[in-house]
């Protein structure tokens, strides 16, 4: 941390706050050039390292601070693709129940700043199944559906009926 409390990651989030693009692509070497410093060696090899989570991680405060989320990280090919989500999702709503789907279930979460297994503890279901879920296997049932609303809400999750 810096002598006015900012962390050695202030440059991405300047860098990426400066950006009016809703998608950003950094090499793993643009962002050390922005760091002036190499990155971690986990950031090159553990996935989990470019999580959007927003405890504990000051990479990834940096971001999300800066209004991006990683959408996809290339270990090998050393790239890392930010997105900036939108500010309103758009739901499907039949008999009363918000159809949530693979999208806006893995947006949902990546608001709250969860991982699948946080996210799973919050609703009381297996981590699997959030997985599942976020990869379009199976959608939730009606109750799930109904319970990811009500936690979507607490979290100020923006969403609109269509």
């Amino acid at each position: 941390m810096s002598s006015q409390g900012e962390s050695k990651y202030q440059p991405l989030l300047a860098h990426l706050s400066r950006s009016d693009r809703l998608q950003v692509t950094l090499t793993f070497a643009e962002i050390e050039a922005l760091l002036g410093e190499k990155l971690p060696p986990s950031a090159r090899s553990k996935r989990g390292w470019w999580s959007n989570r927003s405890a504990g991680a000051l990479q990834a405060t940096a971001w999300m601070r800066a209004g991006y989320l990683v959408a996809t990280i290339d270990l090998s090919g050393e790239q890392v693709i930010f997105t900036k989500p939108p500010q309103v999702y758009r739901v499907q709503c039949i008999d009363d129940t918000l159809q949530w789907n693979s999208e806006l279930i893995r947006a949902l979460r990546l608001h709250m700043g969860l991982t699948q297994a946080d996210m799973a503890k919050e609703l009381g279901v297996r981590q699997q199944t959030v997985s599942e879920w976020e990869k379009g296997v199976y959608a939730p049932t009606r109750a799930s559906s109904k319970h990811l609303t009500l936690v979507a809400e607490k979290a100020a999750f923006r969403y609109e009926v269509y």
